[in-house]
């Protein structure tokens, strides 16, 4: 199934290179099959994606950005266990 999601997501960003738009991962360029090694090696770590689009609307980038959080920070920032924020 996971192999089916990563054939999907390399066409997917081969057609946009194809068709001459940008591709980035953390403000560096990077080619197709970087962006899906990345998403393969760090499943741990969600990526979310940014469109800069052209005057006339047409999409001329795709920046990919991880937004995954450590397991320890998000337990220790929420209002529930700080109890600082609870005084």
């Amino acid at each position: 199934m996971k192999n089916e999601i990563y054939k999907y997501l390399y066409h997917e960003l081969a057609d946009y290179e194809k068709d001459g738009v940008s591709l980035s991962m953390e403000g560096d360029p990077a080619s197709p099959m970087q962006i899906v090694e990345a998403h393969m090696m760090r499943e741990d770590i969600s990526y979310m994606r940014d469109y800069v689009l052209d005057e006339e609307g047409d999409i001329k980038e795709v920046c990919f950005h991880h937004v995954g959080l450590q397991k320890e920070t998000a337990a220790v920032d929420t209002p529930q266990n700080n109890k600082k924020m609870s005084k």
